[in-house]
């Protein structure tokens, strides 16, 4: 078996890869997001501790 047969996957290749390639990045942005939106939210409770 080579890498070539490996990546080709029986024919099915394209449809496996773009399904491991969107739940990767589904995954990504389930880490992101909330991340993003926590630096977001102390931002924004400093600006109205400040006022």
């Amino acid at each position: 078996m080579s890498f070539s047969e490996f990546l080709a996957m029986g024919g099915y290749g394209f449809y496996v890869w773009t399904s491991y390639g969107l739940t990767l990045v589904v995954l990504l942005f389930n880490i992101i997001i909330p991340v993003v939106q926590r630096k977001q939210f102390f931002r924004q409770s400093l600006r109205q501790k400040r006022k």
